[in-house]
């Protein structure tokens, strides 16, 4: 098993999941060219990719999907509404449509879709399972729903939203309906929140823990994996956190085959 974000940030963003043979991105949202450049930080090619998963359409998470799947032969799987809210996408030839909530196997893989609350048209996060474990997927989200929690129990890695710090995001210079769109329900979560969902979900199985998506202007990475660090204690547990930069991938995380029954 390996993960690794290779882009987090709200400039673009991409999640390469290595798992039982399997290779997929979590989104594709900087350019193929620099999607490829940053792939071989980690020693692979376009072409080592089995397909490309699409959580929601905005442009961060989106922009190099069409190049990468033209380019690599890659099938695409994305939400029905997702899909047709990106005309511009152009032709994929593989194109791989589902409806949010289902589950779909790939490979020796099951994946499953859940929806979260965030301004899209029908955005999902994902969990994906195999005799490697369990990976769950749930960034761009204004609200942890009780759906969210129920859907990430038992994971083996997590990659969670730790968008902003509320008093930087409150004392930051992004204007005010700026400010009150990142803090909806259909926004991002913050440090806080995103700790909370942590205290549901955390179990001694975890063995790492992503901090995705975070803000260049109204966070920081030390400050963030401080918080989650203090929740972990508390709770009992200490797995490897990994934060997201949006400047390059970050470190992998990496263990041998472990069967889970």
């Amino acid at each position: 098993m390996r993960v690794c974000l290779l882009a987090s940030g709200s400039r673009g963003n991409s999640t390469l999941v290595e798992v039982d043979g399997c290779r997929l991105l979590i989104d594709a949202g900087l350019s193929g060219v620099e999607t490829v450049r940053r792939l071989s930080t980690v020693g692979l090619t376009g072409d080592d990719l089995d397909a490309i998963l699409v959580t929601h359409e905005h442009h961060d998470h989106v922009g190099g999907i069409g190049p990468l799947a033209r380019r690599h032969d890659l099938p695409v799987y994305i939400d029905r509404k997702t899909h047709a809210a990106l005309p511009k996408l152009g032709k994929i030839a593989d194109l791989k449509l589902f409806t949010a909530g289902s589950t779909f196997s790939l490979q020796n893989l099951q994946i499953s879709s859940f929806s979260t609350t965030h301004d899209a048209v029908n955005p999902v996060g994902f969990t994906i399972e195999s005799n490697e474990g369990k990976i769950g997927f749930a960034t761009d989200l204004g609200l942890s729903t009780r759906l969210v929690a129920n859907q990430l129990q038992n994971c083996r890695v997590l990659i969670l939203e730790a968008n902003h710090d509320e008093q930087m995001l409150q004392d930051g210079t992004y204007p005010w309906e700026l400010k009150q769109r990142i803090r909806s329900r259909h926004g991002h979560l913050s440090n806080s929140e995103s700790c909370s969902l942590l205290e549901d979900i955390c179990w001694s199985g975890l063995e790492a823990l992503f901090l995705a998506h975070l803000s260049e202007e109204n966070n920081c990475p030390d400050l963030a994996e401080q918080s989650f660090r203090k929740t972990l204690t508390e709770c009992g547990h200490a797995p490897e956190i990994i934060v997201g930069r949006q400047s390059r991938a970050s470190f992998c995380f990496e263990t041998d085959l472990v069967m889970v029954s």
